[in-house]
């Protein structure tokens, strides 16, 4: 669909807008009504009573008893009390959600029972989709941002296809923040903690007129860096973000609401630290030339760099919403949105002082427009559905440069004992060529992604107490790709088997072998060859994907204290594209690319792009709330096919599919509430996954190599077998005007291995966090909080270092923080 048609569309929705406020019935229907309960829940205070917490993971208000997904709320109370600063800190208080951050402020990675990917290429979409107020947000640079306001969390477990038009196939994070008020209020927050971390928070909203109301929300996050460059004597690791949100309401009667959001985040800061597991056979090249790695002591965060970080992001957006109940019996949603995200990242990848990289700097812009349109029936009888249509559009553009600096030249000639440049005179090249700084790789990427979904459920009630369930979602995905990347390093573009044969007369097959051409052994200095454009004659560099995901289920309300359901369902994500430099043909069109003259020096093969995933889960959910307890409870057995892989080598990305990977798990979800002022929470996740079928996968060796293996029948690294959060909250009323609130979570998992093909490295997560507050008639609290107050140490994501054969690089988990906070509220 072009832009214009999506313009079009756009403006019609709003037109049609205009017309439903001439038209609409003044009369409030039941949906309205579960609407309002929405609004109306109290989510400042946590709830005793899990019947009171609303949501609408089904597209209906409903509450949590009643809804028959396996669903975690948190709410905005939570989210106060645990000091949770952004959705990487919600792993915290949800066992079954992963986040980790990787090698910039843009890439956080999210996985839900396990499945999970998305991050470090901007080809690759997630397996767990993110909304935020209905709007998909497409990419993590456009996810992590801090958000005001937020009115509650849902994370649900497992594919999601028949409710959201933009299918996922692991699960989804819906964030749901509060609409503008047609009564005066406000709120301000300042917090200050340990490394001067200094966060302020506040917002507004007020009515203009009888029927239009507004919202003015606003976050500033800064931080001094708990990690130390000691080559540069600067702090790294800090936070220096800000962003404004604002939203206008026009609700002319009961049954009709326009709502319009927009907002502005932005992120400047230094980040990640990354630090030396292992010093390789290269470390003493590395001092030979006077440069240093960081010391072998992950937690000390300590690095040794030549140039700071760099990370820019701008992420932005608007849309609007219109919700019209038509009648009595239907209702019509129409969400249109557009987003932008501008990131801007430079490293010193090799993360050692000595200037071997000079620049590695990665410019991503994407621009992504959606609309969906949802029409529901709320009819007296047995039947009712929900149908909608989904249009999803999305422009990358790419450009990066990696560079290599003054001192690499020095490197590889101390790596083969000065032979790196002995090679010039006898290869005949001008003397200073290999290896000058400057030299380097030039990217450039371009992917346009069309995507249309029609999708649809239907609710049968057949006899009182029991739901039948059944909604399908078909998909026509369509990407376009494009590459205009080179290289200018001379020394990889040498073919030096071909060298052998014709300037030292080593015959083939002898050529081949390094035992009889010597020149063989420079080839793992052949770090940036020359790159295969697409598309070509031979490669396309497009993709289309269909797919019909569906769901299945039946729920039984026993009593009014007791639910049950059963589901199965699938889910659906399209091809990811490998937008890298290391995206290589695959080995099938080697015998074409020849054939056509298009081979480059050097070139090997490997993948373009990952192909589909698709999803299925058996489910069987039991859900109780009895005075003063209350549980939810799933069973599962969950199935990617095609899972998507993605490998980092040390010089690039290595994407793959998974052929089959199960889980089979249980999640426990529990609150006992002996009074109105004492609680306790206790989660769990249990998760057994596998690789079904997984041959020719990407493994790391021993020496941090990777190769090519067979991991069917084998447990997938980075999953624990356990995780489990358990919290409570202790409160005391000292005066009429006085409350005090007690509140301690501690989330911990079990020992998982960090890599594939790497036993030896295994890691542990955990954190334990606390908030002692004082409320003062009901608008001002004054807290104390701390978050991993054990002062955990982990690291969380390990891979080899770049240039630096056989040395281990990784990222350490954050410490401990602590501070001050003063809330107030109007």
């Amino acid at each position: 669909m072009p832009a214009t048609v999506f313009k079009s569309a756009l403006l019609a929705s709003i037109a049609a807008s205009g017309l439903m406020i001439a038209t609409a019935a003044q009369a409030q229907t039941q949906a309205q009504a579960q609407t309002q309960a929405v609004a109306a829940a109290d989510t400042s205070d946590t709830s005793t009573n899990d019947a009171e917490i609303i949501v609408t993971a089904s597209k209906r208000a409903a509450t949590l008893q009643d809804t028959p997904i396996s669903v975690a709320v948190t709410t905005a109370a939570s989210i106060e009390q645990s000091q949770i600063r952004d959705l990487k800190d919600l792993q915290t208080l949800v066992p079954s959600l992963t986040v980790n951050q990787l090698q910039s402020s843009a890439n956080t990675n999210f996985s839900i029972r396990g499945f999970g990917n998305g991050a470090n290429n901007a080809g690759i979409e997630p397996s767990v989709g993110v909304f935020i107020d209905g709007v998909y947000r497409s990419r993590s640079a456009a996810q992590i941002g801090d958000l005001p306001n937020i009115e509650r969390v849902e994370v649900l477990r497992g594919p999601q296809s028949t409710l959201f038009g933009k299918n996922a196939s692991a699960g989804i994070i819906s964030i749901i923040t509060a609409e503008p008020k047609f009564k005066l209020g406000a709120n301000a927050e300042v917090s200050y903690g340990n490394f001067n971390a200094l966060i302020v928070k506040g917002s507004v909203t007020a009515p203009l007129t009888d029927t239009i109301a507004f919202s003015l929300a606003g976050n500033y996050n800064r931080r001094d860096g708990y990690g130390r460059d000691l080559a540069q004597g600067i702090k790294v690791n800090d936070r220096n973000r800000w962003g404004v949100r604002g939203q206008l309401l026009f609700k002319p009667s009961d049954d009709f609401k326009l709502r319009l959001i927009a907002d502005y985040d932005n992120i400047n800061e230094n980040c990640c630290i990354v630090v030396n597991l292992v010093n390789g056979p290269t470390a003493p090249a590395i001092f030979a030339i006077g440069g240093r790695t960081g010391p072998i002591a992950p937690f000390s965060y300590t690095e040794n760099n030549n140039f700071p970080s760099s990370n820019k992001i701008k992420n932005f957006g608007v849309s609007l919403e219109n919700d019209w109940n038509i009648n009595d019996q239907l209702s019509l949603t129409t969400i249109g949105s557009y987003r932008g995200v501008r990131s801007f990242q430079n490293a010193d990848s090799d993360f050692t002082s000595a200037d071997l990289i000079g620049e590695n700097r990665n410019q991503t812009d994407i621009n992504t427009y959606t609309l969906e349109t949802r029409l529901a029936t709320n009819f007296d009888g047995p039947l009712n559905f929900l149908a909608g249509a989904y249009y999803f559009r999305e422009d990358i553009k790419i450009n990066a440069d990696l560079l290599y600096g003054k001192d690499f030249r020095n490197y590889a000639n101390a790596l083969t004992g000065g032979n790196y440049a002995g090679l010039e005179p006898l290869l005949g090249v001008p003397t200073g060529t290999f290896g000058a700084a400057g030299q380097g790789r030039f990217e450039n990427y371009s992917q346009k992604d069309r995507s249309l979904s029609i999708f649809g459920q239907a609710d049968f009630t057949p006899v009182e107490g029991l739901t039948l369930t059944a909604g399908g979602n078909y998909t026509d995905d369509r990407k376009r790709v494009t590459s205009n990347d080179f290289s200018t390093d001379v020394f990889s573009s040498l073919d030096f088997v071909a060298i052998g044969q014709s300037a030292f007369m080593i015959p083939p097959p002898f050529s081949s072998d390094p035992r009889f051409n010597p020149l063989l052994a420079f080839q793992p200095l052949q770090f940036l060859p020359p790159f295969l454009n697409f598309p070509n004659s031979v490669e396309s560099g497009r993709t289309k994907d269909t797919n019909f995901s569906y769901t299945l289920r039946a729920a039984y309300k026993i009593s009014n204290k007791l639910n049950t359901y059963f589901t199965y369902a699938t889910g659906f994500k399209p091809t990811s594209w490998n937008l890298s430099y290391d995206s290589r043909p695959v080995l099938a069109d080697l015998a074409a690319l020849t054939t056509a003259g298009l081979n480059k020096p050097n070139q090997t093969t490997g993948s373009r792009f990952a192909g589909p995933e698709r999803s299925e889960v058996f489910e069987a959910g039991l859900k109780g709330n009895f005075e003063g307890f209350t549980f939810n409870l799933a069973i599962f057995k969950q199935t990617i096919r095609g899972f998507q892989t993605n490998i980092f080598t040390g010089t690039g990305f290595v994407l793959g599919n998974a052929d089959k990977e199960s889980t089979r798990g249980i999640e426990l979800d529990t609150v006992l509430s002996p009074t109105r002022d004492i609680s306790f929470n206790f989660n769990l996740t249990y998760l057994d996954p596998k690789y079904d079928s997984f041959p020719g996968a990407s493994t790391f060796t021993p020496n941090f190599g990777v190769v090519s293996t067979d991991l069917t029948g084998k447990t997938p690294a980075g999953i624990p077998k356990f995780s489990i959060a358990v919290g409570t909250n202790l409160k005391h009323q000292f005066t009429d005007n006085v409350k005090g609130l007690l509140h301690i979570d501690y989330n911990v998992s079990s020992t998982v291995q960090l890599s594939e093909g790497l036993p030896q490295y295994r890691t542990q997560a955990e954190s334990l966090n606390s908030t002692a507050s004082i409320t003062v008639n009901d608008n001002l609290d004054l807290s104390v909080w701390g978050r991993n107050l054990t002062n955990a140490q982990y690291i969380t994501t390990i891979f080899p270092t770049t240039a630096q054969a056989g040395s281990l690089s990784g990222y350490p988990s954050q410490p401990r923080t602590f501070g001050v906070s003063a809330r107030f509220r109007y």
